[in-house]
């Protein structure tokens, strides 16, 4: 994969992976259309921090949620149109916010706690995007329980399986490249380490401390 010109290797290296799974998952898993609503958990987090303006910028809805009025309030500067503050009762909440019709899709990241709540938010015929597992694995569901909410959807995309040769790689390289460059998203970098000191990031890391994406510089 060749960057552009223009685009620090920096920022790259801060983005490419979790924007790259941003893209799959708007463009290639359920193409997301202008006029849409969705619902995104955790969505300052690292993926949903860039889910979230890209969304937006296609003209979604975007509700979020979010656990602490910190977080809510960057998510809405990210360009959520609603923010849902905690875990429970997140469907009623939603309906609410939707006349009743629920979200087309719920992009989820959270897992095991937040499952059912996603199923409860969609419209019938709605897409549950099951991609991380940040409270544990999603238990098993049957399918009579799609069927029981409106003919859901349920996917568990994972990127490598939409970028199986260099053509889709760089497909997507190239529209995230183009949403960087517009400031549809940015790198948000939050701190720098030299090469050599790996292990303090890595430290600075686990104790919960840093803000952004971490890069290592040689």
């Amino acid at each position: 994969l060749l960057l552009p010109d223009d685009i620090r290797p920096q920022d790259a290296a801060a983005v490419l992976l979790k924007g790259l799974t941003a893209w799959a998952l708007l463009f290639e898993v359920r193409p997301l259309q202008a006029g849409e609503t969705i619902l995104v958990w955790a969505p300052v987090g690292g993926v949903g921090s860039l889910l979230v303006p890209w969304a937006a910028s296609l003209g979604a809805r975007v509700i979020a949620v979010t656990s602490t009025e910190a977080k809510a309030e960057k998510a809405r500067a990210l360009g959520a149109s609603d923010v849902i503050i905690g875990y429970e009762g997140v469907a009623d909440k939603v309906k609410e916010l939707t006349g009743g019709r629920g979200v087309d899709v719920a992009y989820d990241s959270v897992g095991r706690i937040s499952a059912e709540e996603s199923l409860n938010s969609l419209r019938p015929a709605g897409w549950f995007v099951t991609y991380g597992n940040a409270s544990g694995p999603v238990e098993p569901i049957p399918p009579g329980r799609l069927a029981q909410g409106g003919s859901l959807v349920m996917t568990r995309p994972t990127l490598f399986h939409f970028i199986p040769d260099a053509d889709s790689l760089a497909r997507g390289a190239s529209l995230l490249f183009s949403a960087l460059k517009s400031g549809t998203i940015n790198a948000d970098i939050g701190q720098r380490f030299p090469l050599s000191e790996a292990a303090k990031a890595h430290e600075a890391i686990e104790s919960g401390t840093t803000t952004g994406a971490t890069v290592l510089v040689p």
